[in-house]
């Protein structure tokens, strides 16, 4: 078996310590609203003041309403659809991919094009909750690992990185290290042999 899909990972391998995005931070799509916290909490049928009544929110030191920690992604993350654009999954094939996700901006420069992806690991360290009125963006990403394998699902590479969540003030508002599985699907049986 050739090891030959190993090596197109190599350059990404080289960055592996250093930021592979432009150095501004990006701002989500609108700021944390009072309305989109509770849309947030409705399915989860979670109670909590802090989450709704601004007084009790302020009694505690915060100027308004805070968002659950878990939320932040809704306010930073870009928009996945956007009117007039065509449907977000198009494609008809079993391993059918978005052709644009809310991680669709984590396409690595120096990494092989892949087919699949999906997130393996999730680490998140809070400074504070962002809270109505604010707007967060993230900070460009730090790689901190890129690590070739062949799985069960495809050929591909693990990785890793970091990046900062910052309010419009450039508060910092909590760390993020993530890790994708960047891989190409093992072909269903009678779809074709691998190399």
């Amino acid at each position: 078996m050739t090891e030959d899909w190993k090596a197109a990972w190599r350059p990404l391998v080289d960055r592996v310590g250093s930021e592979i995005d432009e150095p501004d931070v990006r701002y989500g799509p609108d700021p944390v609203e009072r309305g989109a916290i509770r849309r947030w909490l409705e399915p989860l049928e979670f109670d909590c003041a802090l989450h709704r009544d601004a007084a009790v929110a302020r009694a505690y030191g915060w100027p308004d309403v805070i968002a659950p920690y878990t939320a932040m992604w809704t306010f930073i993350m870009p928009a996945v659809w956007e009117p007039g654009e065509r449907p977000t999954f198009d494609g008809p094939s079993r391993d059918a991919q978005p052709w644009r996700s809310t991680i669709s901006d984590d396409v690595f420069p120096g990494a092989p094009p892949t087919s699949g992806m999906f997130g393996t690991c999730l680490s998140i360290e809070f400074e504070r909750p962002l809270h109505a009125g604010e707007r967060a963006g993230a900070g460009p990403r730090r790689l901190l690992a890129c690590e070739p394998k062949e799985t069960r699902v495809g050929r591909g590479a693990f990785v890793t990185f970091d990046r900062h969540v910052f309010t419009g003030d450039m508060e910092p508002i909590c760390r993020v290290e993530a890790q994708i599985y960047f891989f190409d699907p093992v072909p269903v049986e009678g779809e074709g042999a691998r190399a």
